[in-house]
């Protein structure tokens, strides 16, 4: 196996991210909703730990990430946040709670800040959003941004394919990962963009870049916990690699349990009192 640079950070913030990629450290960032398994992420030195918004799909059966509210959010971000020692917790800001209005942008990242003790939060978009950053921004509060594919407007897109394959979408992209910087986000998502245009950002900005499906080039990566570890199965898009196969895992043991329970080998003599 080859060496990796890693350095051991007692508590990842985002000054530590940044000094990340001025070392050429790659950023390590995956999801979590709930205490348990965001136990075991912070556990193995996971470096980010996001509160995504996909907990409406992953975790509540919706086919999109637009239904999950403000409430549900703080909830699964409070419960990462009680598990969490060194990793650094951002949470995402649902849809409908910043859209449009600047405001209720900054009320939303309070609100999360307050109720959750998470360390940031994370908002879709780019000079549209640009208003909402600033306004959080000065709260004290750090944003994360995200560009290319955002789910969130996954209605206005009409499809999950690959962003910025176009010049026009290209150079669009180019100059709100440059206005976002510029506005003080202390990093940014790339979702399924082409590698060659995620490096070319990567290199044009002094933030560190999360990829998902954004190539090698970038300053970190982002999965989705339960897609990694194979609990879900229904989505497998090229960027996606799965490190475990669990839901077979699961399913066979709860088979072995469902047999030793109805054929009375559970409990045995040495599990009853």
């Amino acid at each position: 196996m080859s060496a990796y640079l890693e350095s051991n950070y007692k508590k990842v913030t985002t000054h530590v991210l940044q000094e990340m990629k001025l070392r050429g450290e790659k950023i390590a960032m995956l999801t979590a909703y709930d205490y348990s398994l965001a136990t075991l992420l912070d556990a193995a030195g996971i470096d980010v730990i996001l509160v995504g918004d996909s907990a409406s799909n992953v975790m509540a059966g919706h086919k999109t990430t637009l239904p999950i509210t403000l409430d549900q959010m703080i909830y699964h971000a409070s419960s990462v946040m009680r598990a969490v020692e060194r990793a650094l917790v951002v949470v995402d800001l649902p849809f409908g709670t910043y859209q449009g209005n600047s405001k209720a942008a900054l009320n939303s990242a309070i609100q999360i800040m307050k109720e959750s003790g998470a360390n940031a939060i994370k908002i879709e978009g780019g000079r549209e959003v640009l208003e909402s950053v600033d306004r959080i921004l000065s709260a004290g509060i750090p944003v994360m941004g995200h560009l290319g594919l955002t789910p969130q407007s996954i209605h206005k897109f009409g499809t999950y394919v690959v962003r910025a394959k176009e010049d026009e979408e290209a150079n669009h992209l180019r100059e709100d990962a440059k206005l976002l910087a510029n506005a003080g986000c202390f990093s940014i998502v790339l979702e399924k963009i082409p590698a060659k245009l995620a490096q070319e950002v990567t290199a044009s900005i002094k933030i560190p870049t999360i990829g998902i499906g954004a190539g090698s080039q970038v300053d970190g990566q982002v999965l989705v916990l339960h897609d990694m570890l194979g609990i879900t199965q229904k989505f497998s898009p090229r960027f996606l690699r799965r490190y475990h196969n669990l839901s077979e895992e699961i399913k066979g043991s709860v088979k072995a349990y469902i047999h030793d329970v109805k054929t009375l080998d559970f409990p045995n003599e040495r599990e009853q009192y």
